[in-house]
């Protein structure tokens, strides 16, 4: 019966094609156009001719012809064919019907005319669901996701009831604006219209609160799903990979292979990056299996992402054999394996693929400047973004990203500027792009000059630009500032707390980092490991012992965080600094991992705190070990020498250093004023305004004595007078410079911000503090491990750092 059925609908459309074809022949012949040689033509999708006729021809032409034209420009796209129908309409007088306005503001959508589509939506009398529909649906796809909820709310205030396609239409307008009061108030409503069990509706609902950064009521809605299909899971599996934990992507994906659903190419491109995420190999070839199962060994969409895959987790052959085995390589084949070159260190491999690529588009241009600039190539990336032919957004934001990350903040903030000058206009990542450059610069007039243009520009919604406004403010000093933007924020992910926690933690506020810690439990957001480093962190500046073992302990009990080396590190640093010497070796010697030179670095350092040489020494011959480059570490050794007086053992190390070709880093501190940079070197000289500084500095020495200020020599480590040792104190450290540059620069009562790239010794701080009660002024100093806010002299850090 069933291939009866077939074979008679065959046959069917065999006579209306043989008849329609008849049709145009007679009519043709006759050469006299009528309506139905028009709607013939129509059908045959032959839609120039079609037009050709509407528009010579003097045809009487009825509603439901206009439809059926107008819907071929939709298939086609044809926005211009599309206007010529809609102006014949209008110049023939026809009074269109609901219908035919529908299919005109339809048709303007899917051609990608919004102002023509809203200009025929707002000509209409009595628009209905579908009307309102399709325009919502049009401004959320194109971006314009206020504008969408606007037309929502403007809709129901017209008393017009949504059907199961606005809802689906206008809930990727709360996720993309991360509008979770208005995403919660829709869920409500769709609840109360009925369409709790429509799958199409509810997968939208779950996005939502996945976008919105509710990751547990996304999960909490999916879980209540009567029916789940491949699209639901697919959602809730990318939810996952992109929000964290990034393991439940994996779970899930495994559990809808248990259930039985078939995984879509979605489902599989979704999962894929999960796995690369966690650089779980094993996980990714026995998904690399499922797609063998599902036929889907020739989807380019699908074999990029298993490229993309291999390559994060170090298999760069099998990705370059996948790579080759495809049948047609596109764009975001390529893009994967420039990335995953460039990924692993081959960047010489990256551009090969990019120079043999005959058409190369902006995807492949951006891929090859990011690759280069992420492997410290810049003067290759800065020669291929001035070599490519047209420079958008994207480009100027892969260059500026590419600087800041590679330590030349100022060269990306002149190309911010260039960009502005140039006329391109910044979106949301180029300025999460260029607030980093500020942050490491200690930049903060310019950071909040750029804060202004995002204002302006309306990206302070954006979560990564608001993100990355709180690191600025905190790198910068100002931890008030990002606390306000913290505040303002509508809606905030893990990110937007582990920010705020960690530039907390940076300055040496640990209660405000426990009381925020608690309220990110509160919020439903759950805490990830770099959580944890910022609440460790917190513990060992604030001296808090029995707290950092508390939280240590809540890692895994509490939230299955297996500690890695950073909180191993963390905790070594809060016995350490407290003194807890032995117990702190005890610990290092109970870790089920293998301790790297950091955790050893960290006993190192507190040694030299706490004076103790044998230890010190053990710890030492470790970090040499592991880490024999680090010139630091022989730094912190020759310190405990120095404080003992064994001017012998600092010679030995020194001959170590020079033996293994070790250099010191340099000591050097900068401070900008009037957006001007101006960095000291120890010992400087070279400065224009030096013998003033100098001068200055002789003056505040000696007020410095008066108010009781004596020199801490133990942190010179050069065996001479006492003299001579505070003379080397007073005239070398590059902070001391900075400050009295400040001092001479700024106005009387002005904050004085200085950064350095070392940690800032015992004897500059005792002075920075009697400095800041002497000339009554707030003096910031970051240094490699954190912030000192010094104030009447005091310091936040209560001198314990």
């Amino acid at each position: 019966m069933k291939t009866m059925v077939s074979s008679v609908g065959s046959l069917f459309q065999l006579q209306r094609t043989t008849s329609t074809a008849a049709m145009l022949k007679t009519q043709a012949e006759a050469n006299a156009p009528s309506l139905d040689y028009l709607r013939a033509l129509c059908k045959q999708g032959r839609l120039k001719e079609a037009l050709n006729i509407l528009h010579t021809a003097d045809i009487p032409v009825d509603s439901s012809t206009y439809i059926d034209l107008l819907q071929r420009c939709i298939d086609k796209k044809a926005l211009s064919e599309g206007r010529s129908i809609h102006n014949h309409i209008n110049q023939k007088g026809f009074k269109a019907d609901r219908l035919l306005h529908n299919t005109l503001v339809n048709m303007y959508v899917k051609c990608g005319s919004l102002g023509d589509a809203r200009r025929v939506f707002d000509q209409m009398t009595e628009p209905d669901v579908f009307s309102w529909t399709v325009m919502i649906s049009g401004y959320g796809k194109r971006g314009f996701s206020q504008e969408a909820l606007n037309l929502f709310h403007q809709m129901r205030r017209a008393g017009v009831k949504p059907n199961e396609f606005t809802f689906a239409s206008v809930l990727p307008a709360c996720g993309s604006l991360a509008s979770l009061k208005q995403g919660m108030e829709i869920h409500e409503e769709i609840a109360s219209s009925g369409f709790e069990s429509d799958v199409f509706v509810m997968s939208a609902v779950v996005d939502m609160y996945a976008k919105c950064g509710n990751i547990e009521k996304a999960r909490e809605v999916f879980n209540k799903m009567r029916t789940r299909n491949a699209v639901s899971w697919t959602v809730m599996i990318t939810a996952y990979a992109r929000h964290g934990p990034v393991e439940e992507a994996l779970k899930l994906f495994f559990q809808m292979r248990r259930m039985g659903i078939q995984p879509n190419r979605f489902s599989f491109a979704s999962v894929l990056p999960a796995v690369a995420n966690l650089g779980d190999l094993e996980q990714g070839v026995k998904i690399h299996e499922e797609v063998l199962r599902a036929g889907l060994e020739t989807d380019v969409f699908v074999i990029s992402a298993l490229v993309d895959m291999y390559a994060k987790c170090g298999s760069i052959d099998r990705a370059r054999e996948l790579f080759d085995k495809l049948p047609q390589r596109d764009v975001i084949s390529c893009t994967a394996m420039i990335t995953g070159y460039a990924q692993n260190g081959l960047v010489e491999e990256a551009a090969k693929i990019f120079r043999a690529m005959p058409h190369r588009d902006d995807f492949l241009w951006t891929a090859m400047i990011a690759g280069y600039a992420q492997n410290g190539f810049v003067d290759e990336a800065l020669g291929l973004f001035i070599e490519k032919p047209q420079l958008n957004v994207v480009a100027w934001t892969v260059m500026i990203a590419g600087f800041a990350q590679n330590g030349y903040g100022e060269d990306a903030l002149r190309l911010f500027q260039r960009m502005e000058l140039e006329g391109v206009k910044p979106d949301s990542k180029t300025f999460a792009s260029a607030l980093p450059a500020c942050a490491n610069l200690a930049a903060l007039e310019q950071g909040m000059e750029i804060h202004e243009k995002i204002i302006r520009n309306g990206f302070l919604s954006d979560g990564c630009v608001a993100n990355a406004l709180i690191d600025m403010y905190a790198k910068c000093g100002s931890i008030q500032k990002a606390r306000e933007v913290f505040d303002q924020m509508h809606q905030k992910d893990l990110a937007s707390w582990n920010s705020m926690i960690s530039g907390y933690a940076m300055h040496g506020c640990a209660n405000e980092v426990f009381k925020l810690f608690d309220e990110m439990k509160h919020s439903g957001i759950r805490p990830d490991h770099i959580t944890l480093v910022g609440v460790l962190s917190a513990c060992s500046r604030a001296g808090l012992v029995g707290e950092g073992y508390e939280y240590f302990n809540s890692m895994s009990n509490d939230y299955n965080i297996t500690p890695v080396m950073e909180h191993y590190s963390c905790m070594v640093d809060i016995l350490g600094r407290a003194g807890r010497l032995e117990e702190a070796l005890d610990f290092i010697n109970d870790m089920p991992i293998k301790p790297d030179a950091s955790v050893w670095s960290c006993l190192l350092g507190a040694c030299r705190i706490h004076n103790n040489i044998a230890l010190g020494e053990l710890a030492a011959e470790h970090v040499f070990e592991l880490d024999s480059k680090n010139a630091g570490n022989y730094v912190l050794l020759s310190n405990i020498y120095a404080a003992a007086g064994r001017w012998d053992d600092i010679e030995r190390v020194r001959k170590l250093m020079k033996d293994r070709g070790v250099k010191k880093t340099p000591g050097y501190s900068w401070i900008k004023v009037n957006k001007q940079v101006h960095a000291f070197l120890v010992g400087d000289r070279s400065h224009p305004q030096i013998e003033e500084i100098y001068m200055e500095l002789e003056r505040l020495s000696l007020e410095m004595k008066m108010a009781g200020y004596v020199a801490n020599t133990r942190f010179v480590l050069n065996d001479v007078k006492e003299e001579e040792k505070e003379q080397i104190l007073l005239n070398h450290h590059s902070e001391k410079l900075a400050i009295a540059f400040g001092l001479l620069n700024t106005p009387p009562g002005t904050t004085i911000r200085v950064v350095k790239n070392l940690r800032v010794c015992g004897d500059c701080h005792t002075a920075t503090k009697f400095i800041s009660k002497i000339v009554a002024r707030e003096i910031v100093v970051r240094d490699a491990n954190r912030y000192h806010h010094f104030k009447d002299g005091q310091c936040s850090c209560g001198d314990y750092w």
